[in-house]
């Protein structure tokens, strides 16, 4: 090095000290004692939590200067790789001026949503904060981070985590996200209990505004795990089925098909052909998926419907399925709601949709009625009938009336196979509850009954399914369709033509 080069080197020396000291300042969040409080209530702080998530040693962090000598503005925010894949990642720092939103922040949480696009890949957002911070700053007309996080939906996989206490405008990217998960110890609400205590005089905790108990059943968080480390495993889980962006197709492993024979005999044990005896249709799954390791969306609310992430022949694939366990399969309005928002993101994001019916049709009744049970049945219809993903459609026992076409039991939809088991029933109602809606005598009812057992026969003459199947045959029948749709498949997806999913 020449004396000029040498003398250039040093002359960034104070410079570059100022720099590192600033960084130094960001990389310790809220100080030591409140970085340590934060880990004596078992929880990871906003680095931790970065780290755990992405593949080791991928973070690239921007923005550490916003805020000044409020460290990052409260919000970690960066890339890194997840399965060595790009993503781009959030983090509210609760030590941190309890992880509030300032002019700042709520420019880095633009740009991060607004890279995710740019750049074709999902968004994460990781919750723990107060909602915006009352700094007095006038925003006038800065663009808000929703903007950019709409723009994501239906182009980018998009996922939120929330790991503590998270109220107002912060919150809201978990409903417009595909998929949201919550720690044990999370929370979430319009306003925090300070604010409710003002406005309406209630006096109510954090768990019991927002906790996993509201969060879960209301259907404003989907899944719920123990701990930071569990729900970041999850959301890494979670995008192994999806590609970056709805420009590309999901990713496909090399199945192991010696391990996993393609004949199913287990099911002919497992599923009984008395539609009055209910089976466990997550043990369908087991059986007909690649393994038994697939993952339920959504499996405490709308219980009536099983919607899942699994891998058939190593490729991923939505499956949504009656549960006959829950009220006899029939579809109600938080079922049906799970299922039309799991439908519309599968879609987005080309995955290929497995329907496993087995209802006897729409949930009927006073209270159903009153809930919209039509309206959220009609939003399910919808969401599968403009699905232009590949659709595969299989009645195991029984599909009546509505609750068929919801489940894509319409000749000619655009499916790529319709398979039934032999004795299936279907039309619009029951055999029984025909006899009763007729005030029909013994005879007429047998005979209702006869017919109801012969309609899978009828409805395969008349090309109403492709095939009657046995249900040994099922995994074969299945994965031997999806192999023969996908082969149809061009080199670059492109996107649905839809604006957005709606929450």
């Amino acid at each position: 090095m020449t004396k000029a080069q040498t003398s250039n080197a040093q002359s960034w020396g104070e410079t570059l000290d100022d720099l590192e000291r600033r960084r130094t300042h960001t990389y310790a969040m809220g100080g030591s004692d409140r970085v340590a409080k934060h880990h004596g209530r078992g929880k990871l702080d906003a680095r931790a939590r970065i780290e755990r998530l992405l593949d080791p040693g991928t973070f690239q962090e921007f923005g550490t200067l916003v805020g000044g000598e409020i460290a990052a503005d409260a919000i970690v925010a960066g890339s890194g790789l997840i399965h060595g894949a790009p993503v781009m990642v959030g983090a509210e720092d609760f030590t941190t001026l309890a992880g509030t939103i300032a002019p700042g922040s709520n420019s880095k949480r633009y740009r991060l949503a607004e890279l995710a696009v740019r750049n074709k890949v999902p968004l994460i957002m990781l919750l723990e904060g107060a909602g915006f911070r009352p700094t007095g700053d006038h925003y006038g007309r800065t663009p808000t981070d929703l903007l950019a996080q709409a723009q994501c939906s239906g182009r980018v996989p998009m996922v939120t985590g929330v790991l503590g206490p998270s109220a107002g405008h912060g919150a809201l990217i978990a409903p417009v996200s595909d998929f949201s998960i919550m720690s044990r110890q999370g929370a979430i609400f319009t306003a925090g209990p300070p604010v409710v205590k003002i406005s309406t005089g209630e006096d109510i905790s954090k768990e019991d505004l927002g906790g996993p108990g509201v969060a879960i059943p209301s259907g404003v968080v989907h899944n719920v795990a123990e701990t930071d480390a569990d729900a970041l495993d999850e959301i890494r889980r979670y995008l192994s089925y999806f590609p970056s962006s709805a420009w590309s197709y999901p990713p496909v492993y090399q199945a192991d098909e010696s391990t996993r024979p393609r004949a199913t005999p287990e099911l002919l044990s497992l599923i009984s052909r008395d539609n009055r005896r209910t089976y466990d249709m997550r043990t369908v799954l087991d059986v007909v998926m690649d393994d038994s390791d697939w993952f339920e969306v959504q499996p405490g609310f709308g219980t009536a419907i099983v919607c899942a992430l699994a891998h058939l022949g190593g490729h991923p694939v939505a499956v949504v399925a009656n549960q006959p366990q829950v009220i006899a399969g029939s579809i109600d309005v938080d079922a049906a709601d799970k299922a039309a928002h799991f439908i519309s993101v599968a879609d987005a994001f080309h995955l290929p949709i497995i329907f496993l019916a087995d209802n006897p049709g729409m949930l009927p009744g006073g209270e159903s009625e009153r809930e919209g049970v039509l309206r959220s049945g009609a939003r399910m219809f919808v969401a599968q009938t403009t699905a232009t993903t590949l659709k595969l459609h299989l009645t195991l026992r029984k599909a009546y009336g509505f609750g068929s076409m919801v489940m894509s039991l319409i000749s000619f939809d655009s499916q790529v196979a319709t398979f039934a088991y032999p004795g299936a029933t279907m039309g619009a109602m029951s055999a029984e509850a025909l006899s009763g809606a007729s005030n029909a005598d013994d005879d007429v009812a047998a005979s209702l009954t006869a017919m109801e057992l012969q309609a899978s026969y009828h409805s395969a003459e008349h090309m109403g399914f492709d095939e009657l199947i046995s249900p040994a045959e099922t995994r074969n029948a299945l994965l031997t369709s999806l192999q023969r749709g996908i082969y149809a498949r061009q080199s670059a997806a492109s996107p649905v033509s839809r604006t957005a999913i709606m929450p």
